[in-house]
């Protein structure tokens, strides 16, 4: 009885492990796909208001003017956004996106003032009460975190370019 459990847990942790590889980065990349391009479109459609918060982009994009903060910002999160639902330079779009994610935080999304963790903590919300609204910047940190180490996975023209230069490489 013992045997067959363990074999049969076993055989569920290989599937999973197998599957994982495939859909655990797709999902990651559909979300934050979604989410980037979101916000990306919102910038594309809305009217600059980062000279309003200029003096609070850390350096050097505090240097740059605020519409090529807009600009810059804009694109990453359009083009990026594009790289990861298809799944191509996904580790370089996952480092462009964290940039735009730390930049947008600092600038918006940080307290403005605290004095102890427990102020600051009160900023880890959605809505902002005067606290800062870090939650939902810290979660695209963490998911974009897998790809940027890992990649985008089995289900990705990253992967499809990788197996035609090996399939390449390993014929006579």
């Amino acid at each position: 009885m013992y045997t067959t459990v363990s074999k049969t847990l076993n055989s569920l942790h290989l599937n999973l492990d197998h599957a994982g590889s495939w859909l655990a980065p797709l999902g990651l990349r559909l979300l934050l796909a979604w989410e980037f391009f979101e916000s990306g479109l919102e910038k594309w459609n809305g009217e600059n208001w980062f000279a309003e918060i200029q003096s609070a982009f850390p350096f050097p994009f505090n240097h740059v003017p605020a519409s090529w903060n807009w600009e810059l910002s804009m694109w990453a999160e359009l083009i990026c956004a594009f790289a990861l639902l298809i799944g191509l330079g996904t580790r370089a779009s996952a480092l462009v996106l964290m940039v735009v994610t730390v930049v947008a935080t600092a600038a918006v999304h940080w307290p403005a003032d605290w004095s102890s963790l427990s102020e600051l903590a009160q900023g880890y919300a959605i809505t902002n009460k005067g606290y800062g609204n870090f939650k939902l910047p810290l979660i695209y940190l963490v998911a974009l975190l897998p790809l940027l180490l890992q990649g985008a996975g089995q289900l990705s023209v990253d992967a499809l370019l990788k197996w035609l230069l090996w399939t390449k490489k390993s014929k006579p």
